[in-house]
């Protein structure tokens, strides 16, 4: 299965970004990570909810159109499901008729994701019920997703 992440916004902070490079650098030779940034929109007047709704909606027309038919969508939200790294490496090994299938992970801006991104997901990923800046929550993906190939590997990185 390949993987991809399709994340709001780019990676502002330096620490963050060189973390990510280096899990992106260990994984080239495993399990390549596709990375797609999708510009935030920006919202004049933050506390207007309708506002908001209609940046959530011009983000999730970008993000559903960056989907392809046969993708396993997975939304990063706080409202989804909490799992430990064994059985999140067991998500990453699907039986082998979905082998060309891409397992696609979808970060939102600051204000999250829209209904219809939702919508089209097959599943959702929580890292917990705090809330991680979005910087971080890639962070976090890509190192499980690094900590997954090597469960799956047999190999003594996950303790």
């Amino acid at each position: 299965m390949k993987l991809a992440i399709i994340a709001i916004g780019g990676m502002r902070e330096r620490h963050y970004r060189e973390a990510c490079i280096e899990y992106l650098r260990r994984m080239r030779m495993m399990q390549p990570v596709e990375i797609i940034e999708l510009p935030e929109e920006y919202i004049a007047e933050e506390r207007n909810p309708a506002l908001v709704e209609r940046a959530l909606e011009r983000e999730g027309r970008r993000i559903l159109g960056c989907l392809r038919r046969g993708d396993v969508a997975v939304a990063l939200t706080p409202r989804g499901k909490t799992m430990d790294s064994e059985t999140f490496a067991e998500k990453l090994n699907p039986p082998s008729s979905e082998e060309g299938t891409r397992l696609v992970f979808i970060i939102g801006g600051s204000h999250g994701l829209g209904a219809e991104v939702y919508a089209h997901c097959q599943w959702e990923l929580s890292f917990g019920p705090m809330t991680f800046p979005r910087q971080l929550a890639r962070l976090m993906l890509l190192e499980q997703l690094y900590r997954g190939q090597m469960i799956l590997r047999g190999s003594a990185y996950h303790k």
